[in-house]
């Protein structure tokens, strides 16, 4: 457990990992240079499962991590981080889970947002959570129990160029070395709080997953390389530059990786089929909300650049796109002159 500045949680944090069923562990806690209460809190259990690690300088997350991998002793290895809580029988569930299934190397389990009824129902399967790691980051960090000799064996640790998604670049490279699973049930509470991610630190997640989203797809065709990618079409579609024929590319793009992977079966053809299809049908979602481009010339501009639109998202939603846009410039000049009317009365 990597820990720094989390004198406010690290209690309850603590607390769950030591009051755990499974009791055969040591607790390695590492702080990177804390400047708050932390450490002394941590000083004042006298567990001796517990071994904290205190490092004179902050060398980053990334660095604990990789520190912890060198050092952990046990045939297993499990995450956690000083602001989330462990549930009782978290451990004892995970071992059994990996001591049943010996092909898997790493499994994770569904997680609650502390505060709320949110839980995070991530893919159970080793072939789901393949796929589903193309899109976005579906093994929780904090979660995780993952067989040490396996980590060794392939000299595998963090990549600190990858922070702060360089567990998503780590499940990246896993997943095609072995079976990853996620144990379908809620056995931790995360937290979210102001001091987790700055503004910052989010863009750069976000363009390091975009790079592990276009590695994912490259294992399929080793030369494709989206120039943007469904989250980020919101904001293209107010560009004055973007262009129907871009959209209708990026539908080609999504058809021939399909094909290809029919070919190669890098990933399982029928959920690999479905994911992208469903990233086609949101991107076709994303154009048709768009109401500051209804007019008719755009059911034209569609016809014309992106036919396959229609047939993506179907009769009904064909029917609704249609719709709104040969009455919303009818619609508004109504509003327009009954706000009119309005401010004369």
């Amino acid at each position: 457990m990597p820990v720094y500045n989390c004198e406010l949680y690290i209690k309850d944090a603590v607390d769950s990992i030591i009051n755990q069923t499974f009791v055969d562990f040591e607790f390695l806690i590492i702080d990177d240079a804390s400047t708050d209460k932390t450490v002394s809190i941590i000083k004042e259990y006298k567990d001796s499962r517990i071994k904290l690690i205190e490092k004179p300088v902050n060398t980053g997350y990334t660095n604990s991590l990789n520190y912890g991998l060198k050092v952990a002793k046990g045939e297993y290895i499990a995450r956690m981080d000083g602001d989330d809580i462990s549930l009782p029988e978290r451990f004892a569930k995970q071992v059994t889970f990996l001591d049943s299934n010996p092909d898997v190397i790493l499994c994770g389990t569904l997680y609650q947002i502390i505060g709320s009824e949110k839980i995070c129902n991530h893919p159970l399967t080793h072939e789901e959570i393949k796929v589903k790691l193309i899109s976005g980051c579906y093994i929780a960090h904090p979660t995780v129990m993952f067989r040490k000799v396996t980590f060794y064996f392939y000299n595998l640790e963090y990549d600190p160029n990858m922070e702060p998604a360089e567990d998503y670049d780590l499940w990246t490279r896993i997943v095609f070395l072995g079976k990853m699973a996620n144990i379908g049930e809620v056995l931790l509470y995360y937290r979210i709080h102001s001091q987790q991610t700055s503004i910052a630190r989010s863009e750069r997640q976000g363009k390091i997953s975009r790079e592990l989203r276009n590695r994912m797809l490259q294992k399929v065709v080793p030369t494709v390389n989206f120039k943007f990618h469904s989250f980020d079409l919101d904001s293209k579609l107010d560009e004055k530059e973007f262009h129907l024929g871009e959209l209708q590319s990026i539908i080609k793009t999504i058809d021939y990786i399909i094909n290809k992977n029919n070919e190669k079966a890098i990933f399982d053809q029928t959920i690999f089929s479905k994911e992208m299809f469903e990233e086609k049908e949101y991107l076709c979602r994303v154009l048709s909300a768009k109401s500051n481009r209804y007019s008719f010339i755009n059911i034209i501009n569609v016809l014309y650049y992106f036919p396959s639109f229609f047939v993506i998202v179907g009769i009904k939603k064909s029917v609704v796109f249609i719709g709104r846009n040969l009455f919303f410039k009818i619609k508004n000049e109504f509003f327009k002159k009954k706000s009119k009317l309005d401010l004369l009365m």
